[in-house]
């Protein structure tokens, strides 16, 4: 099985420049050029292919990728880590979801709220290890302290403003907004923005990594049902990975 170079960019949601830049940087080489100059990857290019995406999304930039695919002889061990990795990531968003939903609903109801229920899923602690693992001592410690130094009517204006974005998010898609249009842009910046705000992930501290990490958290909004909730149900998080596919198509190449 052999596929083109514009084959695997449309299916790998990235573009032939980006290929070629991956090819160019000693990352990917395609596994032969025709006599015309056409490019081919074979089944363990696309594996390997697969895997610096993975890489991407987890925050890396190509320098620590080459060193990762380098040092790691065992393809299969590889992808279990990512496997385990994007699932630990998973729950740790569900559990966000689960919170801001639940402060919507008492906010809506005039119910009071217990701090366990403000606050769960925002506990750095359950991850320190995975998150030092990934990004390093200090980007836990600054992920933790900027969380910890907040005050209590800054954590709770910061949590109403998720759930703001999420309601207009799950408004646009229920009026049938044009993913490209520029109201879901303005979302999608919007979006970005929140993604950056908090110190120790990668929207915040690899912008070389941050179109990627975009995209990756897009794709998980529409694969787990947890996340699609909060944006109005499966129709909503498949608008929201649109437009978010639409913002992420407009950045330089060496962001994707």
């Amino acid at each position: 099985m052999q596929a083109s170079i514009q084959e695997v960019a449309r299916l790998a949601g990235t573009t032939s420049r980006t290929l070629r830049h991956y090819d160019a940087v000693g990352l990917l080489p395609p596994s032969r050029v025709a006599a015309n100059g056409y490019r081919w990857y074979d089944e363990d290019a696309l594996v390997r292919l697969q895997r610096i995406l993975l890489l991407r999304r987890l925050g890396l930039g190509l320098g620590e990728i080459a060193r990762v695919l380098d040092e790691e002889s065992d393809e299969l061990a590889a992808l279990r880590r990512h496997l385990t990795t994007l699932r630990t990531e998973q729950q740790r968003l569900s559990r966000l979801v689960a919170t801001v939903e639940r402060t919507i609903a008492a906010r809506e109801n005039g119910e009071p709220l217990m701090a366990d229920d403000l606050l769960d899923g925002f506990d750095h602690t359950t991850y320190r290890e995975e998150v030092e693992r990934r990004w390093g001592a200090d980007a836990y410690a600054r992920s933790d302290a900027w969380w910890r130094g907040m005050p209590d009517d800054e954590r709770a204006s910061w949590q109403e403003r998720t759930g703001a974005l999420n309601a207009d998010w799950a408004a646009a898609a229920q009026a049938g907004t044009d993913p490209a249009s520029p109201q879901a842009r303005a979302l999608a910046e919007r979006h970005v923005a929140w993604l950056r705000s908090i110190p120790g992930t990668p929207a915040h501290d690899h912008p070389d990594a941050l179109v990627g990490y975009v995209l990756g958290l897009a794709d998980m909004y529409v694969a787990d049902e947890r996340f699609a909730a909060a944006y109005g149900g499966p129709q909503g998080a498949a608008f929201v990975r649109a437009a978010l596919q639409e913002w992420a198509a407009d950045q330089p190449d060496d962001q994707g």
